[in-house]
């Protein structure tokens, strides 16, 4: 495996001049899409998949003012300010060990999971994977670009005012959430938007006491994956459903890497929030609950899955493909099967 990351630096060099944002406003997921080729020990793609995709980059953003530390509170959310924040992460990161820099700023973060769309968790667990298998100084400045971005773009959901802990699993927790009718959903071309119109809906807010993360977070990752893939599994029937529901998938792979990081308390903390964030795109742009019962896997194998991934040349379908038989390797389910030939299959090229 340590060989298959042997060509990521030269990736994150090749992305180094580019900011978090396409040309179409949305979120570039190509330093992601990077390491999850890794990670699937494809190597040789990511500089032909970058050079296709290198169209729609845009120039990493100009620093506005020095972010001074202090006042960090202030300053989250304000997407303007964006490099101000990768440059504050990559000072603190080049004056300490890296692993806790990330675990302080993971425990301030972890509020905001939904912001981006899940994308700081998924952009910030590939970035810890990848610093995992060697610490480079591309791979710190991917970290520090990738909590930058997250804290720039902080955004949280409504919450009761007093919090207790749950006691339902993932998937009974998840079979509870309400969807929001479609009369009162806010979406504007975004999660992002729709995710903010979840404020006026109460019966959201008591969702992020139902889960209970359990003594050990760790060992519950594996039924939040299943929960979140039965989500994508009965709500991607077509490509726009696909790219929402994805995000549940990857962002609860993406705690694989980051739970470690984290004490106990922590932990329990970020995959409360992370979960919340699944069912924010259950209520708010769902239309089915989650799949119940089982499903038949694909005819293909592991490496036959990967090379329909790439050959659809779809971020959504890479990554969803990495993060499926990552969890099936862990935790074999026909389940995370059927998601990744889902994915590939709604995403390839018509």
């Amino acid at each position: 495996m340590t060989r298959a990351y042997q060509g990521l630096d030269v990736a994150l060099d090749f992305l180094a001049p580019y900011g978090p944002e396409l040309a179409s406003g949305f979120t570039s997921h190509a330093p992601m899409v990077a390491e999850a080729l890794c990670a699937l020990g494809r190597p040789e793609a990511v500089l032909p998949w970058l050079a296709r995709a290198r169209a729609d980059f845009r120039p990493r953003p100009a620093r506005r003012a020095a972010l001074a530390p202090a006042a960090w509170r202030g300053a989250l959310g304000q997407a303007e300010r964006t490099a101000d924040w990768q440059a504050l992460l990559a000072d603190e990161l080049a004056g300490g060990p890296w692993r806790g820099v990330a675990r302080r700023w993971l425990v301030r973060l972890a509020p905001a999971a939904c912001a981006d769309a899940l994308h700081g968790v998924i952009r910030v667990g590939h970035a810890v994977r990848a610093l995992e298998f060697e610490e480079t100084a591309p791979r710190r400045r991917e970290l520090a670009d990738a909590l930058g971005a997250w804290a720039a773009a902080y955004q949280t959901l409504p919450t009761p005012a007093r919090q207790e802990p749950g006691a339902l699993g993932a998937e009974a927790a998840l079979a509870r959430v309400p969807l929001q009718p479609p009369a009162e959903r806010r979406f504007a071309g975004s999660i992002v938007s729709a995710l903010a119109g979840l404020e006026g809906f109460a019966p959201f807010a008591p969702a992020i006491d139902w889960l209970e993360p359990g003594a050990d977070p760790a060992a519950g990752l594996s039924a939040l994956g299943r929960a979140f893939t039965r989500l994508y599994l009965a709500n991607a029937k077509d490509p726009f459903h696909s790219v929402i529901f994805v995000h549940g998938i990857t962002s609860a792979a993406a705690l694989r890497s980051l739970v470690p990081l984290l004490a106990a308390d922590e932990a329990r903390e970020l995959v409360r929030r992370v979960w919340q964030a699944g069912a924010a795109l259950q209520a708010s742009l769902g239309h089915t609950p989650p799949l119940a019962g089982e499903v038949e896997p694909p005819r293909e194998d592991r490496e036959t899955l990967i090379d329909l991934a790439l050959a659809s040349g779809d971020d959504h379908a890479v990554k969803c493909t990495e993060a499926c038989l990552r969890e099936h390797a862990l935790s074999p389910s026909p389940l995370h099967l059927a998601a990744a030939r889902r994915a590939i299959s709604l995403h390839a090229p018509s």
